[in-house]
């Protein structure tokens, strides 16, 4: 009797194995003839699911004049955090590599490139963009920064896409002392390419603020 019995568990338990054999093995021939291109959606999806799961840390910085209390990925830059977390798309991504200046903001009063900025290292501190570097609400009835109104004084721009880049440098670049002279602010402005060559204005914007006083 104990034998049958002892048989009969043997058979249930190999029965339950060839079910999950053929369960396991059905989900594998599915994902095989899953197209490659689906494969690599359906890993990037749970690759990123995992991330924002596990690798999330909080993040306590300034903005613009606001606190802000966030969760992000440690390897997320400044520049992607201000573009596609808080929506501060003035600050543009160019070369993404620290080479065109496109996305230059002001971390603690100094001029960095976003793009090279790791945002967790910005715990504690103080971000400046373009948005911000009026200060007020940025409405349609808000000042603009006196280096703002001497770009288009001067029309220090055409196509506009390094605008803001060149804006927040210039401002950087009376505060450091470096714009005494034109050759000087050519020196120190390099950093900021402009495509469309509107350098010589952009070098007379700095000019005009530099010697007219205006607090930058």
């Amino acid at each position: 009797m104990a034998q049958n019995e002892n048989n009969r568990d043997e058979l249930e338990n190999a029965d339950s194995s060839r079910r999950i054999f053929l369960k396991q093995s059905s989900a594998l021939a599915a994902l095989a003839l899953t197209p490659p291109a689906a494969r690599t959606a359906i890993d990037h999806g749970v690759h990123e699911k995992v991330a924002l799961a596990f690798e999330q840390l909080p993040l306590q910085v300034t903005i613009n004049g606001t606190l802000r209390q966030l969760r992000i990925e440690p390897r997320v830059t400044l520049l992607d955090l201000l573009r596609e977390q808080l929506g501060l798309t003035g600050t543009k991504k160019g070369c993404d590599h620290g080479q065109c200046g496109a996305c230059t903001v002001h971390l603690d009063g100094q001029r960095v490139n976003a793009c090279l900025t790791l945002a967790m290292t910005t715990e504690g501190s103080q971000v400046t963009t373009i948005e911000g570097l009026a200060g007020g609400d940025n409405g349609p009835t808000s000042q603009l920064h006196p280096m703002q109104e001497a770009f288009i004084k001067h029309d220090g721009f055409q196509c506009g896409y390094c605008t803001p880049g060149q804006i927040m440098s210039a401002v950087a670049c009376i505060r450091e002392g470096h714009a005494d002279s034109p050759e000087e602010i050519r020196e120190y402005m390099s950093g900021n390419i402009c495509r469309c060559g509107a350098y010589s204005n952009i070098v007379a914007a700095i000019m005009d603020v530099k010697e007219g006083g205006e607090k930058v």
